[in-house]
């Protein structure tokens, strides 16, 4: 027999096995990862057949400040803290508490805000100075000033922050939403990641954060590069014409076909469309990337120049993929770890996300696409209100983001700190209340979307307690 006949899973197995107890523990098996080995010639529209409740956004744009982004220089002003300025911390804010590098320090001394915080819009919103642009969108923003995470290290965060738990290997927030709603594009991923870096110290992200995890393959995250070629891979190479191309994922899928009679694997199912997908975006692609040809008016607004790969430029081309019918669009920009020179270092990364965030903002409202459109803006975790020298280190008991459009009330805050800024204090909003909320947007009750792996029901939001953030619902 050839090699690959013996590559069967229990699902063909059972199916083989004839009437009787195989048939049985077959139906068992047709569950929605059954349906997402549906035929490649087919749309996905997810498993969700009907929403929970009326739904308020169709796409999400996540803002990624990878690094963790002090809040008492961007969000969360404390004159409090400012008086106590090289002053030691009172242990009692620190006593048994985790921390990062400064774990066992004794002589734990008060760090005030290093910018001034100015009221901004019709709604007054305290930002930091070192955002004028963002401050001018203020009345579309909800700011949420007391959140907590679970993970005190980046990469363990970050993978909080996507998938509600530290352990590698679940699915991010962008797979769960795709998996279940699907897209409304053909020729485009349903979950597309952009990057940048500048300004700080360069923290790595890993593709975990974007992973589909036990979910079917077709549903993970697709990096895009606004530098050189923008997708890995895609482009034919020198001499090989469409056509060719055409041939070779067609003998392909045609092999994988058979080896998929045989063996009845979802996962050759997603690679068979993802030949398919990837021969459609050699021609969409180039087009979705060209931003040459947006009015100048356009480039200005988000201070994007086409090839730069910057901030700014991601954040035009994340307005592009929306227009186009991607789902989940994240955008990470690394370059706010700042141990040391905090300072000037948050003055200048703030000055290379600051135009762009505000950009899309205005950008997606005069197209009217900001009322269906969620954008999140933050980090994995905040910063100390102790000095680490001149900088900051990790911080995960209290810290901000910001939310607007997709069913967002703008121009309010939600929640805050105590006076220094250390222990979030008053409606503690925890990572897992960020998901069950966003879910909440799509018309999804978070305790229903399930998905069965290793006999047990999952979820984005796991078992623990997870509250939608009522008081920022427009």
């Amino acid at each position: 027999m050839r090699p690959y006949d013996f590559q069967m899973n229990r699902r063909s197995f059972l199916n083989r096995s004839g009437t009787g107890i195989g048939s049985v523990a077959l139906a068992s098996l047709l569950n929605d990862e059954l349906k997402a080995a549906q035929s490649q010639d087919e749309k996905w529209t997810g498993v969700i057949n009907k929403l929970d409740h009326p739904a308020k956004a169709k796409r999400v744009i996540h803002l990624c400040m990878a690094g963790g982004p002090s809040h008492l220089e961007t969000l969360d002003y404390k004159p409090e803290l400012a008086k106590m300025n090289g002053k030691p911390m009172p242990e009692s804010f620190t006593k048994g508490q985790p921390i990062a590098q400064l774990q066992g320090n004794k002589n734990l001394t008060c760090l005030g805000p290093q910018h001034e915080f100015k009221n901004f819009g019709k709604s007054g919103q305290h930002i930091s100075s070192i955002f004028p642009q963002i401050g001018g969108v203020a009345d579309e923003l909800a700011i949420i000033r007391s959140m907590v995470t679970e993970q005190i290290n980046h990469d363990p965060a970050h993978t909080f922050m996507n998938t509600g738990t530290q352990i590698s290997g679940r699915p991010s927030m962008g797979s769960w939403l795709l998996y279940g709603l699907g897209a409304e594009t053909e020729n485009l991923p349903g979950y597309v990641v952009l990057t940048s870096v500048g300004g700080g110290q360069n923290q790595p992200i890993a593709a975990r954060q974007w992973h589909s995890g036990f979910l079917p393959s077709r549903f993970q995250g697709v990096p895009f590069h606004s530098k050189g070629d923008p997708v890995l891979y895609v482009t034919n190479p020198k001499g090989v014409t469409r056509e060719d191309q055409q041939s070779v994922v067609n003998s392909v899928n045609a092999l994988n076909g058979i080896h998929n009679d045989q063996v009845d694997d979802p996962e050759i199912s997603a690679r068979i469309a993802q030949y398919e997908l990837a021969f459609k975006m050699q021609a969409s692609v180039p087009g979705l990337m060209d931003v040459s040809k947006e009015p100048q008016r356009i480039l200005d607004l988000y201070g994007a120049k086409p090839g730069d790969g910057s901030f700014a430029s991601n954040c035009l081309l994340a307005r592009r993929l929306a227009e186009r019918g991607v789902r989940f669009i994240q955008l990470y920009h690394r370059g706010w770890d700042h141990h040391g020179g905090i300072k000037n270092a948050s003055k200048n990364t703030a000055g290379l996300v600051d135009r762009g965030s505000a950009a899309l903002i205005q950008d997606l409202k005069e197209r009217g696409m900001l009322d269906d459109t969620l954008v999140i803006w933050g980090g994995e975790f905040g910063r100390t209100p102790m000095a680490q020298g001149n900088g900051r280190d990790h911080h995960i008991k209290g810290f901000s983001l910001w939310m607007a459009g997709g069913g967002i009330k703008g121009g309010v805050s939600h929640g805050g700190t105590d006076e220094l800024g250390y222990n979030s204090v008053t409606d503690i909003v925890n990572v897992r209340d960020l998901h069950a909320t966003l879910l909440h947007l799509f018309g999804i009750n978070h305790k229903r979307f399930t998905h069965k792996f290793q006999g047990l029901d999952f979820r984005l939001t796991g078992v623990r307690p997870a509250n939608v953030i009522k008081p920022v619902l427009a």
